[in-house]
């Protein structure tokens, strides 16, 4: 009886296991090098405000594993928590999607040394944010002429620096429209339109969102593109 009562039971929790594991379409798992004792959490941006999705307690190992649902593919956090430590190196983005995505770091570097694989929207946004980070090491050269040259550097031109500001700019701006454009058929593109170019004049936004894929159209910065398109053309009509 009791052997019966006990197979039940191991019966039950391996049950209960396979279920958990099963639970949403979106599977992260992941090494950070050198952390095993500690909290991650993974956490996502709901009205202004990062909200934690999962939580998970490292005791002994430094892998981790979380099972989430998610309507479509967003970004999220994976944070980690140093306790008293006061690094700034502690949340790292990353886009993700339904499936399967592996993220493999270390403590030291958190952030920098980071190698996540098994999404495609990442692999974008990872390309993206490359040549984006030329764009801004051009900007603060010119920023610290232009700081030199309020102290007295010789051969420095105010009207000449500033022209050269607002073409990086320009160029910035029409890279990343473009790109969004190139990859429409990908979520990354409405999350560029939102969060890099917003203010960037509507006929060129408007080309973006007509060339969206009626998938990424209905995904959640789809649809957020497509409110923040609309009440901008209704403000500007004014």
């Amino acid at each position: 009886m009791h052997k019966i009562l006990f197979a039940a039971l191991s019966l039950t929790v391996l049950l209960s296991c396979s279920e958990k594991k099963n639970e949403g379409n979106l599977e992260i798992t992941g090494n950070i090098k050198g952390f095993k004792k500690g909290k991650l959490y993974i956490q996502k941006i709901e009205d202004t405000t990062l909200v934690a999705l999962d939580t998970i307690v490292l005791n002994g190992t430094s892998t981790f594993e979380s099972h989430l649902n998610i309507d479509s593919p967003e970004m999220l956090y994976l944070f980690v928590d140093r306790g008293v430590s006061n690094s700034i190196d502690n949340n790292l983005l990353f886009f993700a999607e339904p499936g399967k995505i592996n993220i493999d770091t270390d403590v030291d570097y958190f952030f920098a040394n980071a190698k996540i694989t098994g999404s495609k929207n990442q692999e974008l946004y990872e390309e993206y944010k490359k040549i984006i980070s030329k764009f801004n090491d051009q900007q603060l050269e010119l920023i610290q002429e232009e700081i030199l040259g309020q102290k007295g550097a010789k051969k420095y031109s105010a009207e000449e620096n500033k022209k050269k500001q607002e073409a990086l700019l320009k160029k910035r701006y029409l890279y990343a429209a473009n790109y969004a454009l190139t990859n429409a058929n990908k979520e990354i593109a409405p999350y560029i339109a939102l969060t890099d170019i917003y203010d960037m004049q509507i006929k060129f936004l408007d080309t973006i969102h007509k060339s969206m894929t009626p998938e990424v159209a209905k995904s959640k910065y789809g649809k957020k593109f497509s409110d923040y398109l609309k009440k901008r053309k209704a403000s500007e009509e004014q």
